[in-house]
């Protein structure tokens, strides 16, 4: 099977932070999000983090629900 990766990305006006990782990597990339957030010298905010957090927990648990029900056919 294929090493599948995962991307998140976030626009603020002329910024854009996009994150590609892999499922054994999320909780890392969780607390970078915390990391970021705390920054000064970066725009993103602790709404951003949080957002973004959400984000990647739903991907998760959608990963979860697909594989539980099977593979999807292909026609």
């Amino acid at each position: 099977m294929a090493h599948e990766l995962n991307v998140l990305a976030l626009v603020k006006g002329g910024e854009r932070y996009v994150f590609v990782f892999d499922d054994e990597s999320r909780a890392k990339l969780i607390d970078s999000f915390r990391d970021l957030a705390a920054n000064p010298h970066l725009s993103l905010t602790w709404f951003d983090a949080l957002v973004l957090t959400k984000k990647a927990r739903e991907q998760e648990e959608t990963e979860t629900d697909a594989t539980a029900d099977g593979p999807t056919p292909r026609m």
